[in-house]
């Protein structure tokens, strides 16, 4: 990638302790990878291998200002960056909307609309950052409030 490391150029599809297709169907982990809660996404990464692991919030940041910027950080509110790291953008990280599984009652939301994507980088014991490529307004965005039950899609990346 334009950032120097090696990122993984589609989603996570390690099956594991925390991980779930969305709706339940394997033919969404074919399509989308798998959703991984915080603790199952590390260790998904680190399964992949020497030197694997989760992005930290301020590589997600620097790949992302590589193409323009997340939300709060670019000129146009992250088009830029949301339309080069998508599914056929210029970038070739392939980001997909997989949704998510909401912690609690396990509800599967927001699939062909939102692709969220864990980071290493906690904000508390119970939240971590994450990235999220919204189709409504098209852009690319970044949240400190990410409920560490909740799951979500992965990337992995090494140097």
């Amino acid at each position: 990638m334009a950032d120097g490391k090696q990122w993984l150029t589609e989603n996570l599809r390690i099956d594991g302790r925390g991980s779930y297709c969305y709706g339940d169907s394997e033919l969404n982990c074919r399509r989308y990878g798998r959703l991984y809660t915080w603790d199952a996404a590390q260790q998904g990464c680190r399964s992949l291998g020497a030197g694997w692991r989760l992005p930290t919030d301020e590589e997600w940041r620097t790949l992302a200002k590589h193409y323009g910027g997340v939300r709060e950080e670019s000129d146009d509110t992250g088009k830029a960056s949301y339309a080069a790291l998508m599914s056929g953008g210029s970038a070739g990280f392939n980001a997909l909307l997989g949704g998510d599984r909401e912690p609690g009652d396990g509800h599967y939301a927001r699939g062909d609309a939102h692709g969220f994507y864990w980071t290493a980088s906690e904000t508390d014991a119970r939240r971590a950052w994450f990235y999220n490529f919204g189709l409504g307004q098209t852009s690319l965005n970044r949240h400190a409030e990410g409920n560490k039950q909740m799951a979500v899609s992965v990337r992995c990346v090494r140097e």
